[in-house]
């Protein structure tokens, strides 16, 4: 069976071959993810969730947002990741009209397996960066 850390490269490399179902089967039927809504997402909601991103992040031309896994470290069933999705708002995002702006959003994942999957997922990635960078609200000064 691969390990944890081949399983997360592996599902990487799917996302930025633009296979979205491929980058799915990480994820076990009953995944709870928390950080992206106000209430933990279920598998299906966790796949409308990154429809929603391949439609509206990614460049056109390119298969996918680019995902970056910048640092990754174990602690027994748990891995944490910090990660870069970059790419171009090309369509609606998050109720944001496509601005054809480029974006760099980081993030930090913890990710808990059982049996070869994930079954819960804790994110923080920086989105009133990304809504700024999109040009939904004012950038700082």
């Amino acid at each position: 069976m691969a390990s944890n850390r081949e399983l997360i490269t592996r599902a990487v490399e799917r996302w930025n071959a633009g296979d979205l179902d491929g980058y799915l089967g990480l994820y076990a039927a009953n995944i709870r993810l928390h950080g992206f809504s106000p209430e933990p997402m279920n598998k299906a909601e966790v796949t409308e969730f990154y429809r929603s991103v391949f439609a509206g992040l990614t460049e056109p031309g390119k298969p996918a947002p680019k995902l970056e896994i910048v640092d990754m470290v174990e602690d027994g069933d748990k891995i944490a990741t910090r990660f870069v999705l970059t790419g171009r708002h090309s369509g609606m995002f998050m109720n944001v009209p496509a601005s054809g702006n480029d974006y760099v959003l980081p993030g930090i994942t913890i990710l808990q397996f059982a049996n070869g999957a994930v079954i819960e997922r804790w994110s923080s990635a920086d989105m009133l960066g990304l809504m700024a960078q999109m040009g939904a609200i004012p950038m700082a000064a």
